[in-house]
């Protein structure tokens, strides 16, 4: 019996050298291109199909792709009636005997403009500066399907051995991938034995070291509506008899959160935080400092000579790593009949709605969430008022499975090769509905949850950025663990 073939290694500085290059001569290129192309996902651009920018940028990416001529790499645009299309690669093991796959994973839809860029910069005006490349969607996650090829690349260059690879981008991600169970159900014969996911859709604590996300939190959104009115009356006529839309909404959400703390009062909605996981927070902590809560745009002004700054929830980083990634929390993101403030005359207004994100922790189940809060929100509405809960989209987190000694030794090695430094393992507060749904379908599968949206990158809001040499050293990081990946019973 031939005894399990252990992997070859790459040579790290070789690879960060060649990855580094191709990001300067082709991939900052492409991500530039990729920036101006306003590819809103379909949750935010209905009339996706008729706009044709999503199938754009996909086939931008799949044009790329085969340029590089990887070879044993073969190519898919695959299209079903009425979603959104997918990219699919699939790259042929050079490892004698090797019976696993590498899943890598990433998204090419883009949130919304958001305001509040700087002067100089724009959603779809892309700038490279310092380092960073600005604009939206290029650390969301556009790089991740570029990064990963070059990945893959290196190790065919250095002639190492590697299991079979296979790439998923998808174009529904921002919207909850509501278009992508489908394709894992076709696609699952052909994924193999997932023995390593590698997701480029995370963040990074700083620019120091190659993080891992242990966990992801899960997410519900819809639109709160209260209506009182079926038209706009005099405020002078009907204040003080007719209630405010506005008054009541705050009732409402008062049966939610509890405004003077932001903690949501539904027991269901939380969860006690693993040992394991508390553990991994406290040396985060230790590593991070008060950058856990600095890295945010605070508000500020001058006060007696002074600048005072808006203040977080807590000041202790052990808890604010607990707050953003276990504990649930509520977000109003938008709002409707709320007329501009140079249009809002003596007018008490029909209705108000908000939109409402609202984020779980990690292993709480969101169906069962969404119907609570449609509950919660629309029973006994004061004054009879109409009170509607819409659920938009809902995805359950995820808690990453326990890490395994070759995988976490491919880590170390990686960031130590490529940052000096120890991998950091954080939670993150964003949602990859993936995730979840790979673990369930791959449980023995080691999960590589990283990205480069590290402090200030701001992914949703303004002035988003890349942290391009962050980017270049992931980047070779991915290659080293994919070529460290042991075939089973050779594990050390």
């Amino acid at each position: 019996m031939n005894a399990p073939i252990a992997p070859h290694l790459l040579q790290p500085a070789e690879a960060l050298d060649h990855v580094s290059r191709q990001w300067d001569g082709d991939i900052l290129r492409q991500l530039t291109d990729y920036i101006a192309i306003p590819a809103k996902s379909p949750g935010f651009a209905p009339d996706w199909e008729q706009l044709g920018l999503l199938d754009t940028v996909l086939r931008n990416a799949a044009t790329w792709v085969e340029a590089q001529k990887v070879p044993g790499l073969r190519l898919e645009v695959l299209r079903m009636p009425g979603r959104t299309p997918v990219l699919f690669f699939e790259v042929e093991a050079t490892r004698p005997g090797s019976q696993q796959t590498v899943l890598m994973y990433g998204h090419l839809d883009k949130q919304p403009e958001f305001d509040g860029w700087r002067r100089d910069l724009g959603p779809w005006t892309p700038k490279y500066e310092d380092g960073k490349l600005y604009g939206r969607g290029g650390a969301d996650d556009g790089y991740a399907v570029y990064a990963s090829i070059a990945a893959v690349q290196e190790i065919k260059r250095q002639g190492v051995p590697h299991p079979r690879i296979v790439g998923l981008i998808e174009t529904c991600e921002e919207s909850g991938s509501r278009d992508l169970l489908p394709y894992i159900d076709l696609l699952r014969p052909r994924l193999g034995d997932v023995a390593l996911v590698i997701c480029l859709d995370s963040g990074a604590g700083n620019y120091d070291q190659l993080w891992l996300t242990t966990s992801l939190r899960g997410m519900v959104s819809g639109t709160l509506k209260v209506q009182i009115l079926t038209e706009g009356v005099h405020s002078g006529d009907a204040s003080g008899l007719v209630p405010s839309s506005f008054r009541i909404m705050r009732q409402v959400l008062d049966r939610l959160e509890d405004s003077a703390t932001g903690r949501l009062l539904p027991a269901s909605f939380h969860c006690e935080v693993p040992p394991d996981r508390l553990a991994q927070a406290r040396a985060t902590a230790a590593i991070l400092g008060d950058e856990v809560t600095k890295r945010f745009p605070w508000a500020h002004y001058d006060c007696g000579g002074s600048t005072s700054f808006a203040l977080p929830t807590t000041t202790d980083p052990v808890q604010a790593l607990i707050n953003r990634t276990w504990t649930p929390t509520l977000s109003v993101t938008g709002a409707e009949g709320l007329p501009a403030l140079q249009d809002a005359g003596n007018v008490l207004r029909p209705y108000t709605a908000f939109k409402l994100s609202l984020r779980l922790p990690p292993v709480v189940d969101a169906a069962e969430s969404v119907q609570t809060l449609k509950a919660l929100l629309e029973d006994n509405a004061p004054y009879q008022a109409r009170v509607t809960f819409e659920p938009g989209s809902a995805a359950s987190g995820w808690n990453a499975p326990a890490i395994t000694p070759w995988f976490e030794k491919a880590l170390n090695a990686a960031s130590q090769a490529h940052f000096g430094a120890p991998c950091g393992y954080i939670g993150q507060g964003g949602t990859i509905p993936l995730m979840n749904m790979l673990s369930q379908g791959f449980p023995t599968a080691q999960m590589m949850v990283c990205g480069v949206l590290g402090p200030k990158s701001n992914a949703h809001g303004p002035n988003e950025f890349l942290h391009v040499p962050y980017a270049k050293k992931l980047t070779a990081a991915v290659a080293q663990v994919v070529a460290s990946l042991p075939e089973p019973g050779a594990e050390a």
